[in-house]
């Protein structure tokens, strides 16, 4: 799931230097949030499970709207609100699955509504998937035409990036379009390692060859 930036157009003279610390140190306090919530996500997300892995995710949660109320125009913090709230109906399952899927689907919103392009367009990618795992209706929001067009989005802001090529090629895995799913799978292959995330590159090369197993298995 490309950063916010602060810009800090301060005239030394007038305004003086701790109106310019001040806007630094908050770009690097959400910088510490979000490096910290995406390496606790990392393993909650892949090395924890069971009892364990929920109560974790309840405090990533918990933390990350902290974030969202402290800073409520950051799209960063409303996307890592929506894609904790996404994994964790994942993990989570039964009817309250789908309730954490809606929380998602208006974080992920927000954030769109803020800045499509932060996070690398992470916001289209993770919403984009929701669309296509959750049910359609009466029972909730799916919408497989709405997933390809978020992901397809997704892939013009990064594509070369893992996570949006993965996506793509599980969604076309589903659908049955082996080919495609191929094509996608390999590409997120390539992708550019992440050297500040490196449990989570790690676990979704594992997720992608698991996949191409899948389509080698179908073909």
């Amino acid at each position: 799931m490309k950063s916010t930036k602060l810009y800090a157009f301060v005239l030394i003279g007038l305004l003086g230097l701790p109106a310019l610390s001040a806007e630094f140190n908050s770009s690097d306090n959400s910088q510490k949030r979000l490096h910290d919530l995406q390496q606790r996500w990392a393993t909650v997300n892949y090395q924890l499970e069971n009892d364990r892995q929920k109560q974790e995710f309840e405090a990533l949660v918990a933390d990350a709207q902290q974030w969202v109320e402290q800073e409520p125009e950051s799209a960063p913090a409303h996307i890592w609100l929506g894609i904790i709230k996404s994994t964790y109906a994942g993990a989570k399952g039964g009817l309250g699955a789908l309730s954490l899927a809606k929380e998602s689907k208006k974080s992920l919103e927000k954030a769109l509504e803020l800045d499509p392009n932060a996070l690398d367009g992470s916001a289209y990618a993770s919403l984009g998937t929701l669309y296509y795992k959750v049910p359609g209706w009466p029972f909730g929001f799916g919408d497989d035409d709405k997933a390809q067009q978020l992901l397809e989005k997704a892939l013009t802001i990064n594509p070369g990036g893992i996570d949006p090529n993965y996506f793509y090629a599980d969604y076309w895995f589903e659908h049955g379009n082996y080919a495609k799913a191929e094509h996608y799978a390999q590409k997120a292959l390539k992708a550019a390692p992440r050297p500040e995330r490196p449990l989570a590159d790690e676990a979704r090369r594992a997720e992608v060859n698991q996949l191409l197993a899948k389509i080698q298995r179908e073909q």
